[in-house]
């Protein structure tokens, strides 16, 4: 399993000396698809860099239902911040979606790598303080929003990082899994996905969703879902 550990920010500002002690630190893990690679409450020992496939960060309710916290792509890492924890455990359970190859690291090693390297410590608060920022204002989605508003939020930001190449993207996920992470049933989420193609915004295909009119799409972030008005650019 290759990986250039450098392109992490974890990593990237270690010196040679250390950089060489966490090389020899890493082993890999491969898992398959739906695989259950940890749980909530076991010992958080390690952290852990995904090389290709996908993680599923999920908890389950009183009920039991799943619960989608975060999907983790390659070249994320996850569980890092736990290594700062007094005998931490994992909040979360931790899956499979697909084939997937990690990386995975001690953590109180590498803590003490982080007492000789300031700077690398003051990236991850970076990255500490931006995640923050991102729960913050996923909560003010999940209270404030309307369930359209927040798929169309999720289209949306999807479409923004493709739309250099084209006006389509496949959705990363299973619908079910996406409904999740947005805390809308898979009957809701599918229901939205019809209503904004009958209204010609997006057309889906299987995993496969084809932006039609991004103004409109954009208007439903902030609307119900139903068609809005888009005022003319200025010139």
């Amino acid at each position: 399993m290759e990986y250039d550990l450098r392109q992490c920010y974890l990593f990237a500002h270690l010196d040679d000396q250390q950089f060489a002690v966490v090389e020899q630190m890493a082993h890999g893990a491969k898992l398959r698809d739906g695989q259950l690679f940890f749980q909530a409450g076991d010992p958080a020992t390690h952290f852990f860099l995904v090389v290709s496939g996908q993680i599923k960060l999920t908890r389950l309710s009183m009920q039991g239902q799943e619960k989608v916290i975060e999907i983790i792509t390659p070249g994320q890492t996850f569980a890092e911040a736990l290594m700062f924890g007094e005998q931490p455990d994992y909040p979360v359970n931790a899956q499979a979606m697909g084939e997937t190859e990690l990386l995975v690291f001690e953590s109180d090693p590498f803590k003490e790598i982080l007492r000789g390297s300031v700077e690398t410590c003051f990236h991850l608060l970076a990255d500490l303080s931006q995640r923050l920022r991102m729960l913050i204002r996923e909560i003010d989605n999940l209270t404030l929003q309307s369930a359209s508003c927040r798929v169309a939020s999720f289209l949306w930001n999807r479409w923004c990082l493709v739309k250099s190449q084209g006006d389509s993207f496949e959705l990363q996920a299973p619908k079910g899994v996406i409904a999740s992470r947005l805390s809308v049933t898979p009957e809701t989420f599918s229901r939205i996905l019809h209503n904004f193609s009958d209204q010609g915004v997006i057309r889906v295909e299987g995993s496969r969703v084809d932006v039609l009119d991004n103004e409109q799409l954009q208007a439903f972030t902030a609307s119900d879902g139903k068609l809005a008005q888009i005022p003319p650019e200025k010139v």
